[in-house]
C-alpha cells in the first residue's frame, strides 16, 4: 500500500463531513486546521455524523471568530440538555492565525469557508478552512471542462491495460 493511498484511508476513517462543492464554487488560496468549542452534545452528534457544512462559512464577531451555518442535528438521548443545530461555534486558533486570516479577508473578494470536519489523532473534532474567493460561471465550466478531460485519460489508461 502506498503511502498516499494509506493517508487517504485513514483520512477517510476520521472524516466527520466535507464540503464537496467549496472546490467547485470557490478558488482555494489558503488552507489552515482550527479547532472548534462544542457542547457535549454537539460531539456526540459529530460521532453519528450527524453534521452539514455545505452552507457553513466562518465571520469574525467580537475580536473572534465564528462559525456560521454549520448545521449539527440535535443528539436524540440528551433530552432537555441538547444544543441549537445552527448556533454560531467559535473557532479556536491563535491570535497570530486569526488576524492574519482576517487580514486576508479583508481584501476585497475573499471569504473563509469549511473544506472539511474530521477527528485528529487525539480524538478532538478539527475543521480545514479555507481563505477562498468565489468563482465566476467562466471559472467554473473550466473546472469542469478541465475535470472531464482527466476523466477521459484514466479511461484510456485503464483500457491500456
Amino acid at each position: 500500500m502506498s503511502a498516499s493511498s494509506k493517508k487517504e484511508k485513514e483520512f477517510a476513517e476520521n472524516s466527520i463531513a466535507r464540503n464537496r462543492k467549496a472546490f467547485f464554487q470557490y478558488e482555494i488560496l489558503e488552507k489552515m486546521e482550527v479547532g472548534l468549542c462544542l457542547t457535549g452534545s454537539e460531539v456526540k452528534s459529530l460521532r453519528n455524523r450527524d453534521v452539514s457544512i455545505a452552507e457553513a462559512f466562518a465571520r469574525p464577531r467580537d475580536g473572534e471568530l465564528y462559525l456560521f451555518g454549520m448545521n449539527i442535528k440535535p443528539y436524540l438521548q440528551a433530552s432537555v440538555f441538547n444544543h441549537e443545530p445552527l448556533r454560531p461555534r467559535k473557532l479556536l486558533l491563535h491570535r497570530k492565525e486569526m488576524d492574519r486570516l482576517l487580514g486576508r479577508v479583508a481584501e476585497r473578494g475573499f471569504t473563509l469557508v469549511p473544506l472539511g470536519l474530521y477527528w485528529n489523532k487525539r480524538g478532538i473534532a478539527k475543521m480545514t478552512l479555507a481563505v477562498a474567493r468565489g468563482k465566476k460561471t467562466y471559472d467554473k465550466r473550466d473546472s469542469i471542462r478541465k475535470r472531464e478531460a482527466q476523466r477521459d485519460i484514466s479511461r484510456q489508461l485503464r483500457r491500456r491495460d
